[in-house]
């Protein structure tokens, strides 16, 4: 059983964070990362090629982070690799002590449009058939497996859709293909937090709430035209404005959603620090958590 689940299992108020991997292998980088980040939060995601754009392998960074004291939490995306490919990456992380997987279908790449996307299967189907490897030692092909996969499966939902309704459906049919934990997009608005909280009430899952800290009006304007559905309060943006230290405004805004989230008694909070690793601690800390 890995920390993180049993963390979640606990019932104990889990914190996550974010390791970005580098485009070139640069171990420095990811060190960093791992070092700002240890025994601040229980374990991190490792992002899987974002947006569609190539990094360094997940797994490795996985492995590393492994030898370092983070517990990894493997994104791994449809959006790439067939069914045959995602077993084979699956086998062979669990071979390397990987055990959280975040299943996620993936963004369709619009930056190289040279590549083509795959979507052999989507992420509901994804976690659908890990819990099967799981629980009934079943490939994705039918075919008996003679070990015990202790994986532990998370998915994601964005609480920022409208109407809120359908993804909450999603999330269901996540629930009900044996997800274990669900990280949500990045939210900014208290009210946000409170409607899928409302929404939510009827459902047996732990929930952590994205968490990012906005650096400045460009990013903000950023998260408005290219996320959709993304909420930002006015009066956020106007502190953002006003603000002559920006990182310091960034921290104490995420740190007033993480306290919103633990008073509304979500399971914890995903902080995705975009650069601000060295100040997650911080950012928990004037939490209160």
């Amino acid at each position: 059983m890995s920390k993180f689940s049993d963390a979640l299992r606990k019932r104990r108020f889990v914190i996550t964070g974010e390791i970005d991997p580098p485009k070139e292998p640069i171990v420095e980088e990811i060190i960093s990362q791992i070092e700002s980040l240890k025994n601040v939060v229980v374990a991190a995601n490792v992002t899987d090629n974002p947006v569609g754009i190539p990094f360094v392998s997940t797994i490795s960074v996985c492995k590393i982070m492994i030898e370092k004291g983070l517990e990894p939490i493997y994104q791994i995306t449809c959006r790439d690799r067939n069914r045959i490919a995602i077993q084979s990456d699956i086998l062979g992380s669990y071979m390397l002590g990987i055990r959280n997987i975040l299943a996620l279908t993936g963004d369709y790449p619009l930056v190289y449009k040279e590549a083509k996307p795959v979507f052999d299967l989507d992420s509901v189907q994804l976690i659908y058939l890990l819990n099967r490897m799981r629980k009934d030692k079943i490939d994705f092909f039918g075919r008996k497996l003679s070990v015990d996969l202790d994986i532990f499966i998370g998915g994601a939902l964005n609480p920022n859709s409208e109407p809120l309704e359908l993804e909450i459906m999603k999330l269901e049919k996540k629930i009900k293909a044996g997800v274990d934990f669900i990280q949500t997009q990045v939210v900014f608005d208290r009210n946000v937090l409170e409607k899928l909280k409302e929404k939510t009430s009827h459902l047996d899952v732990p929930i952590l709430i994205g968490v990012t800290p906005l650096k400045s009006v460009k990013m903000a304007e950023y998260f408005l035209q290219n996320v959709p559905g993304i909420r930002i309060p006015k009066e956020l943006i106007d502190r953002l404005k006003s603000s002559k230290n920006k990182i310091e405004t960034a921290i104490q805004i995420a740190s007033e959603i993480i306290k919103e989230a633990y008073e509304l008694k979500f399971a914890g909070v995903h902080i995705m620090p975009v650069g601000m690793h060295g100040y997650v601690k911080e950012m928990i800390s004037r939490a209160g958590i």
